[in-house]
C-alpha cells in the first residue's frame, strides 16, 4: 500500500513536470528511464599518511589520517618517538585504535595506499660537540678565570649524543663545574634553558684541556694535481700531538701550491701533502739564458729535473753535453749565471 501510494505521488510529480510549458531553449529527458537514475557519488575515503614529523610528544589520529572531523582528528592515539628519533607503526595497529576510538568501522573505511606502516619522526634541535666545548669554556672563563683560547676540550668517551626541542635556540650553560689546573682535568654538569628532556636528564661529560695549534685544513677535497687557492683552505686551531711540526701552519704554505696525493676536506696538511707548482719538468726541452757580466746568450737545452719556479735544476746543453746547475726563471725557462767570461765558451 505504501509503495502503491510513492508510485502515484512520483507519477503524478513527473506528470505535472511534463505538462508545465518548456522554456525557450529548454531540452525534455525522458525521466521515467530505468537507466537514467542517478547514482550518488561515493563519499571521499579517509586517506592514510605514508610518513610525518612532529615537534610534541603525541601522535593524533589527525596527523596519521587526512580528512577526519575536528574533534577526531584531535583524539591522541600514540605516544610519538623520542626526541630526534624516528619509529614507525604498523597500518594494522592504527586501524584498530582507530575503530576502538570510534572513528572508523572497519580496514575498508580508509584508504590505506597499500602502506604497510606509517614513519613518524620527531623533530629536534641536536647538540654538537663544539656546543658543549662552548659551555665548558664559558664557565671555566667565568668560575676560574681560565684562558681556554689555546686549548680544546677532549671528551673521555666522545660527546654525548643530545637532542632538545626544536624550538630551543639558547645556547647550552654550566651547572656545575669542578677543575684542576695542574692536570686540566674537568667535570661538568649542562643544560640547555628551558628543555624539559634535560631538566629532567642533565648532561654529564668528563674531559681535560688539551693544547691546540693553528693549522691549514681544506675546505673541501682537492684531487692530486690540483692547485689551492685562499678559497680552497681554512685556519683551525687542532690538538697538538708529537707531529704537529709536520702541518703546515700559515695559510701561504699552501695558497699556489699543488697537491701532491689526494687531500680530505677538515683534513690538517703536512708539509708533505702539498709542493710548489712545478713549471719545469724533468726531460724537457728549455731555454737556457746563459748570462754574464756584459754578454747574454740564450741556447736550447734539456732539464735533468723538475723544478718550480726559483728552484735551481740541472740543464744539459744537447750539443756540448754540458750539464750546468741554473735558476728555474720561469715557465720552460733556466737562467745560468757566471762572472767568468772562459766560461761562456766552454757551455756552448
Amino acid at each position: 500500500m505504501i509503495r502503491s501510494s510513492i508510485l502515484l505521488a512520483t507519477l503524478a510529480l513527473v506528470g505535472s513536470a511534463l505538462a508545465g510549458p518548456l522554456q525557450d531553449g529548454a531540452v525534455a529527458t525522458a525521466a521515467l528511464s530505468p537507466g537514467a537514475v542517478r547514482q550518488a557519488p561515493a563519499p571521499h575515503k579517509p586517506l592514510l599518511r605514508g610518513e610525518l614529523t612532529l615537534s610534541r610528544d603525541l601522535v593524533t589520529f589527525g596527523d596519521l589520517i587526512a580528512g577526519l572531523s575536528a574533534q577526531d582528528a584531535a583524539m591522541p592515539a600514540f605516544r610519538a618517538p623520542a626526541l630526534g628519533e624516528t619509529g614507525t607503526i604498523q597500518v594494522a595497529r592504527i586501524v584498530e585504535a582507530a575503530k576502538s576510538g570510534g572513528i572508523l568501522r572497519d580496514a575498508a573505511d580508509l584508504d590505506s595506499q597499500g602502506i604497510a606502516q606509517v614513519v613518524v619522526s620527531r623533530a629536534a634541535r641536536r647538540i654538537m660537540a663544539s656546543d658543549i666545548e662552548a659551555a665548558v669554556k664559558t664557565g671555566l672563563r667565568e668560575r676560574f678565570g681560565v684562558d681556554s683560547h689555546a686549548f680544546a676540550l677532549a671528551m673521555d668517551g666522545g660527546a654525548p649524543s643530545i637532542a632538545v626541542e626544536p624550538e630551543l635556540t639558547g645556547a647550552m650553560s654550566v651547572l656545575d663545574l669542578s677543575f684542576d689546573p695542574r692536570s686540566r682535568r674537568l667535570q661538568a654538569r649542562l643544560t640547555v634553558p628551558g628543555s624539559a628532556a634535560m631538566r629532567l636528564k642533565p648532561v654529564h661529560i668528563s674531559g681535560q684541556l688539551v693544547e691546540t695549534v693553528e693549522v691549514v685544513v681544506p675546505r673541501r677535497a682537492i684531487a692530486r694535481g690540483e692547485t689551492l687557492t685562499a678559497a680552497d683552505v681554512i685556519m683551525e686551531r687542532r690538538p697538538r700531538d708529537g707531529q704537529s711540526g709536520e702541518l703546515i701552519g700559515e695559510i701561504q704554505g699552501a695558497v699556489d701550491k699543488v697537491a701532491r696525493r689526494a687531500l680530505l676536506a677538515g683534513l690538517p696538511l703536512r708539509n708533505g701533502d702539498v709542493q710548489r707548482e712545478e713549471i719545469v719538468g724533468r726531460g724537457d726541452l728549455v731555454t737556457i739564458i746563459y748570462e754574464a757580466p756584459g754578454l747574454r746568450i740564450t741556447m736550447r737545452g734539456r732539464a735533468g729535473e723538475a723544478g718550480a719556479m726559483g728552484d735551481v735544476v740541472s740543464v744539459t746543453n744537447p750539443q756540448s753535453k754540458r750539464v750546468l746547475q741554473g735558476t728555474v726563471s720561469g715557465p720552460g725557462q733556466v737562467s745560468v749565471k757566471s762572472t767568468m767570461a772562459g766560461h761562456i765558451a766552454s757551455a756552448r
